[in-house]
């Protein structure tokens, strides 16, 4: 770490005499921007005529990765691209021309768009595909915070961004895929040899079964951007069926199993539960379901009934209605037939 930091800081120093013998009339975005502004103000029809629009995105690529290189999208306080200098630059040109009544159709709105797509988001592909660590959550805040800003408020021209943006949410899909398939693993002891919490196989089991669930909600994080059948496959089917209610069954019931199901429920986007005409959950939950419902009928046979109603009450928030209706039917719960009826 410390030669990687020396590196970097020796880059950062050199960084300073790339344009030390520059005039700031061919280094800074903003006057040479100044530039092609007056250009179009003064001679319009040359302007559109020499299609500079086509031009200013390779002419400003080496001027704007060189503002890209101390930039790092996985830190909670790295700088946001709208306030980058070039950012700031291309938006107030662009924000000029559209001010051109002559031309409501300026090829000049599509600058920023193709910065974006030709600069931006192959550098932040690299860093999802070879530096993001799907299993921190600070970096994955900080990595939505950066793509939301890239494919949502600024693609002004949606062709023009459509293949970068499904080259980034295909890298962000394979880079989760292959972190559930790489580093989760929860294993399975007898129950005997996890009875006692203080065991190293108890402690163990624990610290994996918390590593799986925290990087379940870091792709969960994603909702809002990636295609939800991606975080379905992802969050239900690969992590959530394979690894986590398997490690459920394992477990002796009891509260602290309940605890993990209410956190499970609570990672949950609660957008996929907004129809207020559901009476049956989504497909892919439908093993949770069924272990939930196997819990609540040991636990209602146990001295700790009182975990019932949590079961029932996440049964609930996760549209699972008919089969919470039914278990309290048949078990005979009508004290909790009004936690149903507040829905």
């Amino acid at each position: 770490m410390t030669d990687f930091q020396k590196s970097r800081g020796d880059i950062l120093q050199d960084r300073k005499k790339i344009f030390e013998d520059v005039h700031d009339d061919f280094c800074n975005i903003q006057n040479i921007l100044l530039k092609f502004q007056q250009w179009r103000e003064k001679f319009p029809d040359s302007y559109y005529e020499a299609f500079v629009s086509l031009c200013i995105p390779k002419l400003l690529n080496p001027l704007i990765r060189f503002q890209l290189i101390d930039w790092n999208p996985l830190k909670f306080d790295s700088i946001g691209l709208k306030q980058m200098p070039w950012f700031t630059s291309i938006g107030e040109f662009m924000e000029s021309s559209m001010k051109d009544a002559g031309k409501e159709d300026s090829s000049d709105r599509k600058i920023l768009s193709a910065v974006i797509n030709k600069i931006v988001i192959p550098r932040l592909t690299d860093f999802v595909e070879f530096i993001w660590d799907p299993l921190s959550t600070s970096q994955t805040r900080s990595l939505i915070t950066q793509c939301r800003t890239i494919l949502e408020e600024h693609s002004t021209c949606e062709n023009e961004v459509s293949k970068g943006k499904q080259d980034i949410l295909k890298s962000i899909g394979s880079r989760m895929k292959k972190s559930i398939e790489d580093d989760v693993f929860i294993p399975l002891y007898p129950k005997s040899a996890v009875e006692n919490r203080a065991s190293p196989h108890s402690k163990f089991q624990e610290r994996q079964f918390w590593s799986g669930l925290k990087l379940f909600h870091n792709v969960l994080l994603w909702n809002g951007l990636l295609p939800e059948g991606t975080l379905r496959e992802l969050g239900l089917g690969k992590l959530l069926n394979r690894y986590l209610v398997t490690a459920l069954l394992n477990a002796t019931p009891g509260p602290e199993v309940v605890k993990k199901c209410s956190q499970i429920a609570a990672y949950l986007p609660e957008e996929w539960f907004k129809n207020s005409t559901m009476r049956a959950s989504i497909p892919q939950l439908e093993n949770f379901i069924q272990f939930l419902l196997q819990l609540a009928q040991k636990l209602s046979r146990s001295a700790i009934r009182d975990e019932v109603k949590e079961i029932i009450l996440i049964l609930v928030k996760i549209k699972a209605l008919n089969q919470a209706e039914s278990f309290i039917e048949e078990h005979n719960l009508d004290h909790l037939k009004s936690v149903i009826k507040e829905v």
